[in-house]
């Protein structure tokens, strides 16, 4: 136990360690801030579907058409890429060297949850009047 503890301590003078030896360690403990936290501001709704400042300040702005108009590109983006994807996925020897692969068609299917996450917020859009 006094091994264990001393691993913490400054290191003696002495060369010698006893069963006597005590340590003392110092804890320092830091004061809260007393500044106030920033909350974030309330974003439950009542009802079937949410305020248009769930969306944020750049999309609770734009129009529910720009939005279902962004959504249907992301969504055909993303039909795309995995359409050529499997496309070169076809070509003789491609599976074993993995020229199928292509970082474009890659980047290209994650569109498809962006297509979601608009089509959502184009329906949010809508509800509310915009």
């Amino acid at each position: 136990m006094v091994a264990a503890a001393s691993a913490f301590a400054p290191p003696m003078q002495s060369s010698k360690l006893t069963a006597k030896t005590s340590v003392t360690a110092f804890v320092r403990v830091e004061q809260p801030s007393t500044t106030a936290l920033k909350m974030a501001e309330d974003m439950s709704w009542e009802g079937e579907f949410p305020p248009s400042k769930v969306l944020g300040p750049i999309m609770s702005k734009m129009p529910s058409s720009v939005l279902g108009v962004l959504s249907l590109f992301l969504l055909a983006t993303c039909a795309y890429s995995c359409g050529m994807s499997r496309e070169l996925y076809s070509v003789p020897g491609a599976i074993a060297d993995g020229s199928w692969v292509k970082w474009y068609y890659v980047l290209g299917s994650f569109m498809g949850p962006l297509a979601w996450g608009t089509h959502v917020a184009c329906w949010i859009q809508r509800k509310n009047g915009m």
